[in-house]
């Protein structure tokens, strides 16, 4: 995909904002991105990413469920979190991480894998290498589970993709 602005360079850049519900996404070379007063981060820490998504949530929007837990660690709620916009400790992503993972669920649209930095082709083929990864240890446990059938369909799957 090529860079809105420029046409010339490929877009690395993908912006998606959504106001009132209108989704908008645009999509940038590096330059074009600087021009515009992007500024493009190598990587974003956990915990930032975490508490920007908080920050952006209404306040009177309570994302969270309504639970009495508590951070055996830190003591901060649920609905701590939610006024506050920020966690307490690490142990509050193993507490809090069905409520947090709905949270990122929603600002992601449901994507589970992320592929970084890189042209779609690119990530297209590290899919399918986990893929045939995932499927060759298969096949491994069903030939020593003697599960033949399942090994001649998973050698078979195997052979497609290489």
């Amino acid at each position: 995909m090529n860079c809105q602005n420029c046409n010339k360079n490929t877009a690395t850049i993908h912006l998606t904002e959504i106001t009132n519900g209108k989704r908008q996404e645009k999509h940038l070379c590096e330059s074009c991105a600087q021009n515009d007063g992007i500024t493009v981060s190598a990587q974003i820490p956990l915990n930032d990413l975490l508490n920007n998504l908080l920050a952006a949530q209404p306040k009177d929007q309570n994302v969270f469920n309504a639970t009495s837990a508590s951070c055996p660690k830190c003591n901060i709620t649920i609905d701590d979190i939610n006024e506050q916009s920020l966690l307490g400790c690490p142990e509050d992503y193993d507490v809090f991480s069905e409520s947090l993972n709905k949270i990122i669920d929603k600002y992601q649209d449901g994507g589970k894998v992320h592929c970084g930095k890189v042209p779609q082709n690119e990530c297209d083929k590290t899919t399918q290498e986990s893929e045939l990864e995932n499927l060759k240890k298969a096949l491994e446990e069903a030939v020593e589970q003697e599960r033949y059938e399942d090994a001649a369909r998973l050698r078979d799957e195997i052979s497609k993709i290489q």
